[in-house]
């Protein structure tokens, strides 16, 4: 008889102490999940990514996993965070391919859902990810398809899809869908050449860019934190200042992370008035991120998020030569940097679904 377990797996001190085999057998698990979604390993946690997620001083990070016969085969990351929104709980399900069929997932989220609520979490936040390649197949299957539409912004997923059906058939409501695209790197000269130009014939030398990497000089703090404020922070992220500002610079370095960031100075005021950054993983840097463009109202629309970007990805190529390809997320309404990121080459590699349930009726 096929014995089968779901546990809380102990996270370790460190990658070579007790309990770092099944620790990072379960790492692997996430990996196998997203080489068979994406067709490779790029937007996979290394074994010391996740063991820092895992103490991050922000956010509780618990880790529940599936034995079949004694081999983990799947896993539920739980991430509950400690100083805002501390009704939430975001849970990640990684199953392996060969493995899925048995009820492993189902299993796994309704034992994260009693731990969440165990702890006085009432709302669930899950995420699926849909490639290209696989909603296109079934987008023009030939049949009807019945499409689920989030409750924000604009996007679509059909119920036929596995992970799709998997979250709505567990009481989950589509809360927002986002496009997830990628570029190849390095980033062409002429290319980069043509849209420098277009960006200097709509803004001019109206505005100066500033770069820098990790840590912002002290002359521009305060301009970041209010933007960030303004436009960069998710709602219910709390107030950001300096201090707030220093302290996810610091938290970002323990572990390992490389932020490039280009900011943009209005020569009329002064100030900032937006900046952009880019990620780069502490333990391969073939693999960047594009993280949160900001901008203030007044100034968009001239192609400055456009400069930006492409100086950023220069200080990039000097920086870090050896990276390979670079991702962004977007949401589905976001057309403004969706279409910039096409004029730059990005190609849209596939969707991610955010889920939401609630253990409240009133919410």
């Amino acid at each position: 008889m096929t014995d089968i377990r779901i546990e809380q797996l102990r996270v370790p001190d460190t990658l070579d102490g007790e309990g770092a085999a099944d620790f990072l057998r379960a790492v692997d698990v996430s990996r196998q999940v997203r080489v068979s979604t994406w067709g490779n390993d790029d937007l996979a946690y290394t074994g010391e990514e996740l063991l820092a997620l895992c103490h991050d001083p922000y956010e509780w990070y618990v880790m529940l996993v599936a034995r079949v016969d004694g081999t983990i085969v799947g896993r539920a990351g739980i991430a509950m965070p400690l100083d805002d929104q501390t009704e939430l709980a975001h849970v990640t399900l990684d199953v392996l391919p060969v493995a899925e069929g048995r009820g492993l997932g189902r299993r796994l989220l309704e034992a994260a859902e009693t731990f969440v609520r165990g702890e006085n979490r009432r709302v669930v936040v899950v995420e699926t990810n849909h490639s290209a390649a696989e909603l296109r197949a079934q987008l023009e299957s030939g049949t009807d398809v019945e499409l689920l539409h989030p409750a924000t912004g604009v996007g679509a997923l059909p119920l036929a899809n596995r992970q799709a059906r998997f979250a709505h058939n567990a009481g989950y409501r589509l809360e927002r869908v986002e496009q997830f695209s990628s570029c190849a790197l390095p980033f062409p000269e002429s290319r980069a050449a043509a849209l420098l130009e277009s960006a200097a014939a709509a803004h001019g030398d109206e505005y100066a860019v500033h770069q820098w990497t990790d840590t912002c000089p002290d002359e521009w703090a305060v301009d970041v934190a209010r933007l960030e404020q303004e436009g960069g922070a998710p709602a219910g992220e709390g107030s950001w200042d300096v201090a707030r500002l220093r302290e996810a610079e610091e938290l970002s370095q323990s572990t390992g992370r490389r932020t490039l960031v280009t900011a943009a100075e209005s020569r009329t005021t002064g100030r900032l008035v937006g900046y952009t950054s880019i990620s780069v993983l502490g333990h391969r840097d073939d693999v960047v991120f594009q993280d949160d463009t900001v901008m203030e109202g007044g100034h968009r629309g001239r192609e400055l998020g456009l400069r930006m970007k492409l100086a950023n990805l220069e200080l990039l190529r000097r920086t870090f030569p050896h990276a390979h390809a670079i991702y962004t997320w977007n949401a589905a309404e976001d057309t403004h940097l969706i279409t910039i990121n096409a004029r730059m080459g990005f190609a849209a590699a596939g969707v991610t679904g955010q889920w939401r349930k609630s253990f409240d009726p009133e919410m």
